[in-house]
């Protein structure tokens, strides 16, 4: 993770000004985000909290913030209120913090054995289980554990059938869909090995026994698949899909052209264009635009992909550190982003007037963050 001290560069001040400039009328006034950050410095400690932005009062502030024992990946925001956050890679513990930001809850995977965290978890869709995405050190082999959602006990666990099983979402008849990236790793520096064996897949699990109900990938097998949105409800007309894909090709030029997106239908896995970010690597997607997603990317860009044109790619922002994305309602039907940059908080609509809040404090957000409330 970068240092967030950047200069927003011209081409980001130019996408910016371009943007659609309406009136804000039904539009929400505030915004919570559940996020994970640190300090400027690559050493500095590492935190998870609350976030408030007040659109009027152009600020943002920190509501809460709960220290951590080493980066953080995934924010969850929880029904009751509170936050669980997901270890990155390698991390062996979750973390659960109450509405006001104490610690109530901590479990270490190292007290199960040989499993470690690869950063994400997602609850069932009745919220029965919480599943999290997990590797064995010995074996590199992909596992989930299906746990109970109070006391984080595992109940449960199945292989994904792949290896660097980074994200799963649930489908709305409560199968699971992982992404197994498919790059073998070093679990004491997570250095990257044997990447012409990389075997990236989607897989669809059964939610209550793990039993393999179908796998795909994709043609180009350096292709790997990451994180995972819906671009509207699971099991609603036109659900799909979207996953972001870091290319993995050992030449600089083939990754400058690899696509970022792929979409799933329920029945085929397929990459809807060719247009990419210039750099190869997505680090971030969420439902944008009525239908569409927005990806974030190393690029420092923040990108918009609809059904409607599935062959183009569109640049919504151009900032440094363009990274963790969240969906906002703005004004109608919804449709924005919330795009945590090097400056601060950028708010995108495409009928809304961009906004952007400056940090309250020097920190650098991680990839992810959950939008909490909107008021």
């Amino acid at each position: 993770m970068d240092r967030r001290q950047a200069l927003l560069t011209l081409s980001g001040l130019a996408t910016l000004a371009a943007l659609p400039r309406l009136a804000l009328a039904g539009s929400t006034r505030q915004a919570t985000l559940g996020a994970a950050w640190r300090g400027p410095n690559r050493n500095d400690p590492y935190f998870a909290g609350e976030l408030m932005a007040d659109w009027e009062a152009q600020r943002l502030g920190v509501r809460y913030a709960v220290p951590l024992p080493g980066r953080a990946h995934e924010i969850l925001a929880e029904p009751q209120g509170g936050l669980l956050v997901v270890a990155y890679r390698w991390g062996d513990w979750l973390l659960r913090c109450d509405d006001q930001g104490k610690p109530v809850q901590r479990i270490s995977l190292a007290d199960e054995g040989n499993r470690r965290c690869c950063g994400h978890a997602v609850y069932a869709p009745d919220r029965s289980v919480l599943y999290t995405t997990e590797s064995d050190t010995r074996t590199g082999r992909g596992w989930i554990s299906a746990r109970d959602p109070l006391s984080l006990k595992k109940l449960g666990e199945w292989e994904t059938h792949g290896k660097d099983p980074h994200q799963a979402e649930v489908d709305h008849d409560g199968t699971l869909l992982v992404a197994n990236g498919g790059v073998a790793r070093r679990p004491e520096d997570d250095g990257k090995l044997s990447l012409d064996d990389m075997d990236s897949s989607l897989a669809r699990l059964d939610g209550r026994t793990g039993r393999l109900l179908g796998q795909w990938r994709l043609q180009d097998a350096r292709l790997s698949l990451r994180h995972m949105a819906w671009n509207r409800p699971a099991g609603e007309p036109g659900a799909l899909l979207g996953l972001a894909l870091q290319a993995e090709h050992a030449s600089t030029a083939s990754r400058r052209e690899a696509p970022v997106l792929a979409i799933f239908d329920g029945e085929t896995l397929s990459v809807p264009t060719s247009l990419g970010d210039g750099v190869g690597y997505c680090g971030n997607i969420a439902p944008a635009h009525r239908g569409g997603f927005a990806l974030t990317s190393t690029a420092h860009k923040a990108l918009l992909w609809h059904p409607g044109i599935p062959e183009k790619m569109q640049t919504i922002v151009e900032m440094k550190e363009a990274y963790a994305l969240a969906p906002w309602h703005g004004p109608g039907r919804g449709g924005g982003a919330l795009v945590a940059t090097a400056l601060g908080l950028v708010r995108w609509h495409p009928e809304a007037q961009a906004q952007i809040l400056p940090w309250p404090r020097p920190m650098a957000l991680d990839n992810h963050w959950v939008l909490v409330g909107e008021a």
